[in-house]
């Protein structure tokens, strides 16, 4: 897709966003704001101090509706969808850490599979005027975690089973069986089904990203954030050289740009909104190449912080391995041919570029600069 075609289709739509106040949703609710769609987001309030969604300054755009609610409260959520009336809805919101789904699992499957539900129940009862359909297309954001990860050294493909092994990935796993299951019950998949049936029309994808990075990520337990907390720590006190710890140096994992799955999100929800056929479950990562160790992530950062250091303290890191850590998987991977076959897409930005725009913000931030600024400066970077 080029940028004209975003601007053209975005102009106007009506898009709900759940989870818009969190790393992707404000990045997602920037891009969609510069299309000119008309968005509404509903999410609780970001808990991470600092955070991108205050940083970025969108609670205040025009064409910006902020809702603060629980996807996990079906009937605020009803009210949501019936004052907007969205003709496209992309859910994101979602306990998203693996560490916290072992200390709170209940709470986990309950936002992440009600949540879903919830959504869904409510596309599936929001009408407009006339009493047709109000969304057209709704897309269910979920994790490369998805999978019944067997540590093999293949790239996992859509059509092979679904089994999260932690409650985090188990309860994503879930997400998408309750979409499937919705999308089989209450909606038609073609425009003879809908004539036969009486079932309405209306297109529902999942897509499945891996690990990404960016600049406003500042969650617990991920290795980037915790990179850049350490270098902030050692800036605030004014030290020579910042620290990082790693956890787990040798897990491999499908890093990514965080403009890199928005942008296929945006992709699928458009395409499909057109036409139906593109509907379906799609894989969105990085190319082979840039499936990289936790360590290789890490010898990334430090390099490119360590380039210019100017008035930042050198960084450097060591391993230390956790006694009695949550099972996390050592090998993920995913095969993103389909997403390149149906849609021509291709990641644009590879892991070193995608680490040196994570290394830019992060020192725009540290100096106090405009993230609005540096926010535009990226996405326009990623079109051209």
């Amino acid at each position: 897709m080029n940028k004209n075609e975003f601007f053209t289709f975005y102009k106007n739509k009506r898009v709900l966003i759940t989870g818009h106040t969190g790393f992707k949703g404000t990045w997602l609710t920037k891009i969609l704001l510069r299309f000119g769609a008309q968005v509404t987001g509903y999410a609780l309030e970001p808990i991470a101090q600092p955070n991108l969604f205050e940083l970025s300054g969108i609670r205040n755009y025009e064409n910006f509706y902020h809702v603060t609610g629980d996807v996990r409260d079906l009937q605020k959520l009803k009210k949501v969808f019936q004052d907007s009336r969205p003709e496209i809805v992309i859910h994101l919101a979602a306990q998203p850490i693996v560490r916290e789904s072992y200390k709170d699992p209940v709470g986990t499957y309950f936002t992440n599979v009600m949540g879903t539900v919830n959504v869904m129940e409510c596309i599936r009862t929001t009408r407009n005027a006339e009493g047709t359909l109000a969304v057209r297309s709704f897309l269910n954001v979920t994790t490369d975690k998805v999978y019944q990860n067997k540590e093999g050294c293949w790239g996992y493909r859509e059509n092979e089973p679904l089994d999260g092994y932690d409650p985090y990935s188990n309860s994503k796993s879930c997400s998408e069986l309750v979409t499937h299951s919705y999308k089989n019950s209450f909606f038609s998949s073609s425009k003879k089904e809908a004539l036969e049936t009486g079932k309405p029309l209306m297109a529902i994808s999942t897509a499945r990203a891996g690990n990404v990075i960016g600049g406003g990520d500042f969650a617990k337990d991920r290795i980037i954030p915790d990179s850049v907390k350490a270098v902030k720590n050692a800036f605030d006190w004014k030290m020579q050289e910042a620290e990082i710890i790693v956890r787990n140096p040798h897990s491999i994992r499908p890093y990514q740009h965080v403009l890199e799955p928005l942008f296929m999100y945006l992709t699928i929800a458009m395409m499909q909104y057109e036409n139906i056929k593109f509907v379906g479950c799609y894989n969105v990562g990085p190319d082979d190449s840039d499936c990289v160790s936790t360590g290789k992530l890490v010898d990334l950062f430090c390099a490119r912080w360590n380039e210019n250091i100017d008035l930042f303290p050198k960084v450097c890191w060591k391993s230390i391995v956790e006694s009695n850590a949550p099972q996390e998987a050592s090998f993920l991977k995913l095969d993103c041919s389909k997403a390149k076959g149906v849609f021509g897409w291709k990641p644009r930005w590879n892991i070193d570029m995608a680490v040196e725009q994570t290394v830019c913000f992060t020192r725009v931030w540290m100096k106090e600069e405009s993230i609005v600024d540096e926010m535009d400066r990226e996405i326009a970077a990623y079109l051209e």
